[in-house]
């Protein structure tokens, strides 16, 4: 009987330095071209309303997937996760339907992941101050995965909202080195790594603020037509993508620059699973500044349920559920 898992489940199930690990692996086996994964479909159902259905195969669990989604800004005033999401497993050979599980903590938590192998391949290895924009679910999860590939001595944080920036700081003042930047320049200048993890739509960072030699980690803005950094930030960098197809649809980080005559037509350094497999180059000096755009891939999702199935089964958690 197919399993029902839920968040407890995934999380007991899928700690943090091993998805980091199995995203590097499903990142390099979908630029090589294992993976077969249609760009997703987003359906709009109101102002900044979103349904999504991202389906993939990993030729390698074997596992056939999808993950639906919503996105529902409005959500958080009702004390709900922006983000709700469910990932249906099957068996490739037969089509037998495995597990439901959730999908909200794997998408925060396997965003975080990717984002960690980004900064394991493209930052400066003496990194050492981190700032985040962005006080919500992402921020949490990249502050959990990035110190796992670097050490981070200070900790800038900033968001718009001024008692979540301070409940944040405060949850997380164990770790250290922690603190609430006044402003979002402020927490920029001279960081080593960038997380821009804001539901902005329009730029909350400019290029000026970024030193040389940095490197950014975009996870938010993943429409044509929303973007949170300067189109001059990202034409100075290194611009590395999950996955060029979904980019030059889908990422308007890219798109609006290109559309400004920021960028050239086919800006895209690299796919990161280019990067992590070595067919293609990173980071190339220390002042270089390097710049991730991250979507999310259907494959990250897939091989992030897989993993929490295996060891569910392993383990014996799950509730069995008769169709």
């Amino acid at each position: 009987m197919p399993l029902w898992l839920s968040e407890s489940d995934v999380r007991a199930t899928l700690p943090m330095a091993d998805l980091i690990e199995a995203m590097q692996t499903a990142l390099a086996a979908f630029s090589a071209g294992r993976v077969i994964q249609p760009v997703r479909t987003v359906m709009e159902y109101g102002e900044r309303r979103f349904f999504g259905l991202m389906p993939a195969l990993d030729p390698d669990g074997p596992m056939l997937g999808a993950k639906l989604l919503t996105y529902l800004p409005d959500n958080t005033a009702l004390g709900l996760a922006s983000h709700q999401a469910s990932i249906a497993l099957f068996e490739p050979a037969t089509g037998a339907l495995l597990a439901i599980t959730d999908g909200r903590y794997i998408t925060e938590a396997r965003t975080a992941a990717v984002s960690a192998v980004s900064v394991r391949h493209l930052a400066r290895r003496d990194a050492r101050v981190l700032a985040i924009l962005g006080s919500g679910v992402q921020a949490h999860s990249h502050l959990e995965a990035l110190p796992l590939v670097r050490e981070f001595a200070e900790i800038r944080v900033w968001s718009p909202n001024a008692g979540r920036l301070r409940h944040f700081v405060e949850e997380h003042a164990a770790l250290g080195g922690i603190h609430a930047a006044p402003t979002a320049e402020a927490a920029v200048r001279g960081a080593d790594v960038i997380v821009l993890a804001t539901a902005a739509t329009t730029p909350v960072m400019e290029s000026s603020w970024v030193s040389p030699g940095a490197h950014i980690a975009a996870v938010g803005a993943c429409r044509f037509n929303h973007c949170e950094a300067d189109p001059a930030l990202v034409a100075r960098s290194l611009l590395v993508c999950d996955s060029r197809a979904a980019a030059m649809k889908e990422a308007g980080d890219i798109l609006l620059a290109i559309a400004s005559g920021h960028l050239a037509a086919d800006p895209i350094h690299a796919e990161l699973g280019e990067v992590v497999a070595g067919t293609k180059s990173g980071r190339s000096g220390p002042e270089q500044v390097t710049f991730f755009k991250s979507l999310g891939l259907a494959i990250e999702d897939v091989v992030s349920a897989g993993l929490v199935y295996r060891r569910a089964r392993q383990s014996g958690r799950g509730t069995e559920v008769p169709l």
